[in-house]
């Protein structure tokens, strides 16, 4: 009789720590699937993309990747419409007057005002359309293409020719200026979250 109460708690025993295991196991699956979800929503806050069907509309019409855009709004202005540099920038994409009065002009629109750039679709279809120009007439280099964004496209021409620097480069640790070494290597790296975070199911175009 006692064997068979031995017995017995043995094998509750073993079936209580069947289901401790069963649960252990249960908890785990749980609070790696709850961490796989919270990671990109953290992300998610600390790279917004408040303007993003603006953003991919006006990307893919001049044909630039929306995760470039992206991350070049993030640095010059953290979404931010009403900004304005100490140098004269306005809006999301910090674009300096005179360079917006060009763009104007190359598109035609004789109804342009500084003040429209403080409009967000404005300011990112201007903006986008530069980054596009400066992507062809940089053969698609973006370490050149970001540097003369920032620096400006004359300069960048100026290093190229002192430097020498072939069609191919990238090495970013040899821009002159270190605002614009520290710009370039910023928003690459804000391009890289942006394509993993929201455009990782698109056909990125850089």
């Amino acid at each position: 009789m006692r064997s068979k109460e031995v017995r017995s708690k043995r094998y509750r025993k073993r079936k209580y720590a069947s289901l401790l295991f069963a649960l252990a196991i249960i908890l785990l699956v749980f609070t790696v699937y709850f961490i796989s979800q919270i990671e990109p929503v953290k992300k998610k806050y600390i790279y917004p993309y408040p303007y993003q069907e603006i953003v991919t509309l006006y990307a893919e019409a001049n044909g630039v990747s929306p995760a470039l855009i992206a991350s070049v709004i993030m640095h010059e202005s953290k979404f931010s419409e009403n900004v304005h540099s100490p140098r004269g920038a306005i809006g999301l994409m910090q674009l300096m007057p005179e360079t917006a009065e060009w763009i104007a002009g190359q598109l035609g629109e004789r109804d342009f005002s500084l003040q429209k750039l403080h409009e967000p679709e404005m300011n990112i279809r201007y903006g986008t359309w530069y980054l596009a120009q400066l992507e062809r007439e940089f053969d698609s280099n973006l370490v050149l293409t970001l540097a003369a964004y920032n620096a400006g496209r004359g300069i960048v021409h100026e290093w190229i020719e002192e430097n020498d620097w072939p069609p191919n480069f990238k090495d970013v640790s040899s821009i002159p200026y270190p605002e614009t070494r520290f710009y370039v290597e910023k928003v690459l790296k804000d391009k890289k979250h942006y394509e993993a975070l929201y455009h990782s199911d698109a056909n990125n175009k850089k």
